[in-house]
């Protein structure tokens, strides 16, 4: 039997945990269409690869490491205006996204510029002596050969903007963070906060065991 205080919150729980999942699916989104693409850019204008432009390199790695540089807390705060801007209010699920998606961008940025090393240098080169473009390179042998690598990235993005999103419940983001300050830290029950914990764990468990499982299936090594 449930306890009373459980009880009483689920509608609030069942609404705060699909907030969170709505919170994680734009950002996610979000990181993945713009991430992408500045993740190639880094990599491929590295030093001896086929687009190599230091300029370009060192503006686009320092916005990147600017952001990353950033607490999420801060960044959640310092964005309020932007985000006040874009949808019109600064709490609520969407609210939340906005900052949700700027920390996503560059973390997820990073991790496919990580993936894309893995690659043997050997297949790019051998690509570019049979006169590939730089767009046949990327669309044919960068992403197929890093799909695994790009895969998992997603996945350890998609927990990480999990952990943001409960954080975004400070600043009233919703979703399962905020319920567990509302109903479990204000009210100090325990109950609630050890339940919304058990619910993050569970969500991101199956979010690493559908990445893996993914991965796994793409993987033609």
């Amino acid at each position: 039997m449930l306890p009373d205080s459980l009880t009483s919150i689920l509608p609030e729980l069942n609404k705060a945990f699909f907030e969170t999942v709505y919170m994680v699916g734009i950002s996610l989104a979000v990181a993945i269409i713009v991430g992408l693409p500045l993740g190639i850019l880094l990599f491929v204008t590295d030093k001896g690869l086929f687009l190599q432009n230091s300029f370009i390199k060192k503006v686009v790695g320092f916005v990147v490491n600017m952001v990353r540089s950033v607490p999420f807390i801060i960044l959640l705060v310092a964005l309020l205006p932007l985000t006040k801007l874009l949808t019109g209010t600064t709490i609520g699920p969407t609210a939340a996204s906005v900052s949700l998606s700027v920390a996503g961008i560059p973390f997820f940025a990073r991790m496919v510029e990580t993936s894309l090393r893995e690659i043997d240098k050997g297949v790019i080169e051998a690509s570019v002596s049979v006169g590939a473009s730089p767009w046949m390179i990327i669309k044919d042998v960068l992403l197929p050969e890093a799909r695994p690598a790009v895969i998992q990235a997603i996945t350890i993005t998609t927990i990480s903007l999990v952990a943001y999103s409960a954080m975004a419940g400070i600043v009233g983001g919703g979703g399962v963070g905020d319920l567990a300050i509302r109903f479990g830290y204000y009210r100090y029950d325990n109950t609630v906060m050890i339940t919304t914990v058990v619910i993050l764990i569970c969500l991101v468990q199956l979010i690493q065991y559908t990445g893996d499982v993914f991965a796994r299936l793409v993987d033609k090594r």
